[in-house]
């Protein structure tokens, strides 16, 4: 039936107006909140900074050589394979053997290999090896040993890039994969840039060391913060992985700010164990190879709470704490391209994008009057509550919208004209051969219900498709494009319909015109 039962109607209004109430939240006073939530502007929109970063797998390549020393010089043993002059380099193991043929055999087994993993994935081992003159070889990580160590380095930098980005607060940030070893961060709003870049740029390894000029492990020459050169065990006491938690605090005596961190189980029993034997020490608090704190251990500490303390500012205690939090990057991150868009250029876009849909939203409602008169100011009426559902459902997502999404919703205008176009075509159809008009209008949105149907949900299959494999801008499209098309389905089948029967059922008996 053309009309509906009293309790839909006033469900159809309750969503109405429920939503309606969130696109009115984007026009309230930043200093009169009453609900925090609004639609975020993208990058293009209200400015901001645009990063891409680049990983550094050259120490990786390094340390994962340097792990195969002890288990190759062991699988050589083991199969009695003599070896001699034995070199490491930074990238490299060479060495002279005696049996070639067998150490290939036993090298390229993919039965338990520890040494040489074979990686399923790609059908290859994670080492080669090259033969030299005089039985000597040379071990190397292969083209896809070092492409699965850049994977891996890649997704971690990405998780903890995006913990410390959501940790400042930036709102609906662009975190993305570019090519085998690059980021990009696009970051919409970002009013300290420089901060972003210091908080990215460190790889936040921390470690705790004891202060000793003479350790069986051999030492290192740090300088502290207060320039004080320290000789400190290469025994690493406790790392960062053992970090649960960390926080900027006020200390009362001295209000000096401080990080306080909190241990998981095995990382309380290490410093409960290292701080029970070395009271009276020293322990070195060390951060991507600086020392940043060398406190005296002044009696056990084994509740598995500490402290930080060091000449910083509340900010520097925070971004510490955030670092810490977040874990380590596994490599450092360098900025290979940096861009700003400066909120006047924002503006600029907005106006722009505005302007396209205020002249766009005119001309469609001065035509469907011309058209369709009286149905045609109902069709209008349902256009503009659309875009206001639209907004509304953007503020409830809390979603960022830049020009691309604009383009969306002025795409979800001419879909909303389309649908209500059809409809009415229809409906004119059933007027010629039908007596009663009530039937004639029920009949005219019942027949065209099916083509507006196919012709949404096709939309919306793609709009879907492009979420789901698109980035960046082109997710802001298909979210509006998206929305777009749920709301127009909404306004034309419920909102529109109800007004037009308003109108059919007050006109029952006389002439009606479409």
């Amino acid at each position: 039936m053309l009309n509906f039962s009293k309790i839909n109607i006033l469900l159809i209004y309750l969503i109405f107006f429920f939503i309606s109430i969130f696109s009115i939240l984007n026009f309230q006073s930043k200093d009169k909140t009453f609900i925090n939530k609004k639609v975020n502007l993208g990058l293009d929109l209200q400015g901001g900074s645009y990063l891409l970063l680049e990983i550094n797998s050259d120490s990786l390549v390094e340390e994962k050589i340097q792990s195969k020393v002890i288990p190759l010089k062991k699988l050589l043993k083991d199969n009695n394979v003599n070896y001699s002059d034995f070199k490491i380099s930074s990238n490299t193991l060479t060495f002279k053997i005696n049996d070639i043929e067998k150490f290939d055999l036993i090298f390229f087994s993919k039965k338990e290999n520890i040494v040489n993993p074979y990686i399923d994935n790609f059908r290859s081992f994670q080492l080669e090896y090259k033969s030299l003159d005089n039985n000597y070889v040379r071990v190397f990580l292969s083209k896809y040993g070092l492409l699965t160590i850049n994977n891996a380095a890649l997704k971690q930098s990405i998780e903890i890039v995006r913990r410390r980005i959501d940790d400042v607060g930036t709102k609906e940030p662009t975190i993305l994969q570019r090519g085998e070893k690059r980021i990009l961060v696009e970051l919409p709003g970002l009013k300290d840039p420089e901060r972003i870049k210091k908080l990215l740029g460190k790889t936040a390894q921390l470690n705790f060391r004891l202060v000793s000029d003479n350790s069986e492990f051999g030492v290192d020459e740090l300088i502290s913060e207060d320039g004080e050169t320290l000789q400190i065990s290469k025994r690493i006491v406790m790392s960062g992985e053992n970090l649960v938690d960390a926080q900027p605090s006020i200390q009362n005596q001295q209000n000096e700010p401080t990080v306080s961190f909190t241990l998981d189980r095995i990382g309380a029993q290490k410093f409960g164990r290292a701080t029970t034997d070395n009271v009276g020490k020293r322990l070195a608090i060390i951060l991507d190879g600086k020392i940043i704190s060398a406190p005296n251990i002044n009696e056990p500490i084994t509740s598995g709470n500490g402290m930080i303390s060091g000449n910083f500012s509340f900010q520097e205690a925070t971004d510490l704490a955030l670092l810490l939090r977040s874990g380590a990057l596994p490599t450092p991150l360098e900025v290979v391209e940096e861009r700003t868009v400066g909120p006047d250029l924002g503006e600029d876009s907005i106006k722009s994008g505005v302007t396209s849909l205020i002249v766009g939203f005119i001309l469609v409602i001065l035509f469907m009057f011309y058209k369709y008169k009286l149905f045609g100011l109902i069709a209008n009426t349902a256009l503009i509550a659309n875009l206001i559902m639209l907004v509304g459902v953007l503020t409830i997502l809390e979603a960022t919208l830049t020009l691309p999404g604009i383009a969306g919703i002025i795409l979800t205008v001419g879909m909303a004209v389309d649908a209500n176009v059809l409809i009415f075509e229809r409906i004119k159809e059933e007027l010629k051969t039908e007596k009663s008009i009530i039937h004639a209008f029920d009949q005219g949105y019942s027949k065209a219900k099916i083509t507006v149907l196919d012709a949404n949900i096709t939309t919306l299959i793609a709009a879907i498709i492009l979420f789901t494999f698109g980035s960046g801008p082109v997710k802001g499209f298909a979210i509006t494009l998206g929305i777009g098309i749920i709301t127009t389905l909404f306004t034309a089948y419920f909102l529109a319909r109800h007004l037009t029967s308003l109108i059919v059922l007050r006109s029952k008996n006389k002439e009606i015109k479409i």
